[in-house]
């Protein structure tokens, strides 16, 4: 017999029963029934009950030994008497009869509890992941994640993409977040950067002559932590594919996503992706990530509030605010109307006004200033009938459609209005290609500085540079943005003239992306591409409110990593090698 094991902790049926077995794995929970002790054995694959008594040699060995040692158990397999089955577990309906006791390794006390759901703290978990990690709940959310992974490489790999790695030690561009940067020890005072994302390289793959490629990418950015984003690092299914346009990229896109979801999740999926325009997207829903489980929409109102009676409203309209209606659905009272009007205030707005419409007619301060035929047309414009409200947020455009985006989706929680159990995706297309920065006056990229406009170059020599889109498109579910992406700029001439008009000229983008344009300059494909986040299709699938609940060794909010206590001190020796000096640490004023 092996020394370890015949057997893992999930195989042993009534069709073993009689056999002599070993196992080994950790110990979840003991049970002292004093002359019985029963020891629930747990390895990776699941959970075997066995049992001694006291007349047998090593019974004092089994009732001193602590959870979470690691033993290994030898003996008969034995059929549970009926009251005794547990249907609950694959093994429930056997026990190992303990011959042979040995501890491989012994536990100290425990700082979190293995055995149990309850939450240590993320303080305590992260220190101690590898103890978190034994967990039911986490332990299959890793192993979700590997099988997604492993599901999405078969998906790819059957659509004609071939997997190619891309270099992690790359030259510093600005795409958009602070890069990592690691000291070139053969070329002091310069550094590599750890890729943002293997942007310039898989357009570079597109270049040289491959065709469909996709990479499950490591990305490193120096951003701050959020629920739906981790701190430092996170993983992508980067792809780009020569010669297509953007719904050529959604068809390759949409089989293996959906497909994904339907494998490993039991929720309702909508068959159609549908495609909203980014205007759209922001006047409906407050965002450009929707969650479309929402079952209603923002409407714009500001030309009944213009000239209106509702002073306050129409004097901002005058100075270029604008109004947003939100419906709220079963909203209808005066204290749901104080508590939204509550929660606005909390969220930095002055507050949110409101009409309520009950026993046909419309209450509350602003519809009376409105007046009966203003408040029934914002109430045929808004969709709501009795015990039903409206609520407003008047401000500049983009601070309107924020407050009201977050109170569209603060009512659907709210009033119970959100489907849990169904997945519903969406296209955000046409993003403009430039913006205009309000603090500096300027003019900048938008999204992604290598995306191709609509136009073309006929656009960027012509158009009003706001008024330009760009093909660029980002993939959202349920609210969250799982990737984004654009068929690409290929002529270096579009690329010159794209980022003259961003405020930099020809040497800035010789300078910043070399290969890049270089390599343009020698037949260059149209191609364009896409990057859904790893982390967070596992996040939505395994129904996690934290992306940290889905990273095998995810760092804290402050990008700390608790367990192997990083980031670190380095020797002044290693900083000497490097040709670094370390300079005083500057504190913020105030601190």
């Amino acid at each position: 017999m092996h020394a370890y094991r015949s057997h893992n902790c999930v195989e042993l049926s009534e069709a073993n029963v009689g056999e002599k077995v070993r196992l080994s794995g950790w110990i979840n929970r003991k049970r002292d029934h004093g002359q019985l002790v029963f020891v629930d054995l747990r390895d990776h694959y699941g959970l075997t009950q066995c049992v001694i008594d006291s007349s047998d040699a090593c019974f004092e060995m089994v009732e001193a030994t602590r959870l979470e040692s690691v033993v290994t158990v030898t003996g008969e397999v034995l059929k549970r008497s009926d009251e005794t089955i547990n249907t609950g577990l694959p093994t429930g309906h056997i026990e190992v009869r303990i011959e042979a006791f040995s501890v491989q390794s012994a536990a100290d006390t425990l700082p979190l509890q293995v055995n149990s759901d309850e939450d240590s703290g993320e303080e305590t978990r992260l220190r101690y992941r590898y103890l978190d990690l034994r967990r039911t709940r986490p332990h299959g959310n890793i192993m979700l994640r590997a099988q997604i992974i492993q599901s999405i490489r078969a998906r790819m790999v059957a659509l004609g993409f071939t997997e190619f790695q891309t270099p992690i030690l790359t030259a510093s561009s600005p795409e958009g977040a602070r890069d990592f940067l690691v000291p070139a020890r053969l070329h002091p005072g310069k550094f590599y950067a750890l890729p943002q994302a293997p942007q310039q390289f898989k357009q570079l793959i597109m270049v040289s002559g491959f065709d469909r490629y996709f990479q499950i990418a490591p990305c490193f950015r120096d951003e701050d932590s959020r629920a739906d984003r981790s701190p430092g690092e996170f993983y992508q299914l980067d792809l780009e594919m020569s010669f297509v346009e953007q719904q050529d990229v959604f068809d390759a896109v949409e089989p293996v996503i959906r497909g994904v979801f339907e494998e490993f999740s039991d929720k309702a999926i909508d068959s159609e992706f549908v495609h909203i325009p980014y205007a759209e997207s922001m006047l409906k829903y407050g965002n450009d990530k929707p969650d479309l489980r929402v079952p209603f929409e923002i409407t714009d109102v500001t030309e009944i509030f213009r000239d209106s009676g509702f002073s306050i409203f129409a004097k901002n309209v005058e100075k270029g605010a604008v109004v947003r209606a939100v419906p709220g659905p079963k909203c209808g009272s005066r204290a749901i109307a104080d508590r939204m009007n509550s929660w606005a205030q909390s969220e930095g707005a002055p507050g949110m006004g409101y009409i309520i419409y009950g026993d046909g007619e419309a209450r509350g301060p602003v519809a009376k200033a409105l007046g009966a035929e203003k408040a029934e047309e914002i109430r045929i414009e808004a969709g709501v009938g009795d015990g039903d409200a409206v609520f407003f947020a008047c401000a500049a455009a983009n601070e309107a459609a924020s407050l009201a985006g977050r109170a569209r989706v603060k009512i659907g929680e709210d009033q119970g209005l959100i489907d849990q159990n169904s997945f519903k995706f969406a296209w955000i297309v046409d993003f403009p290609m430039f913006e205009l920065d309000e603090a500096t006056g300027r003019i900048d990229f938008s999204h992604n500085p290598f995306s191709m406009p609509q136009g073309g170059m006929d656009a960027l020599e012509n158009m009003d540079p706001l008024e330009i889109k760009a093909w660029q498109y980002d993939l959202v579910c349920n609210g969250v943005e799982l990737s984004s992406g654009a068929i690409r700029n290929h002529l270096p001439e579009v690329m010159y003239k794209a980022f003259e008009i961003a405020g930099y000229d020809n040497s800035v983008v010789n300078e910043k992306f070399p290969a890049m344009i270089n390599a343009f300059r020698f037949g260059a494909p149209p191609h364009g591409g896409i990057a859904p986040g790893i982390d967070r299709i596992v996040m939505l699938i395994a129904d996690e409110p934290n992306i940290r609940e889905v990273i095998l060794f995810p760092m804290n909010g402050k990008a700390e990593d608790l367990m192997m206590a990083a980031p670190s001190d380095v020797d002044d020796s290693a900083l000497a090698e490097l040709h670094i000096r370390r300079a005083p640490v500057i504190k913020p004023k105030g601190d």
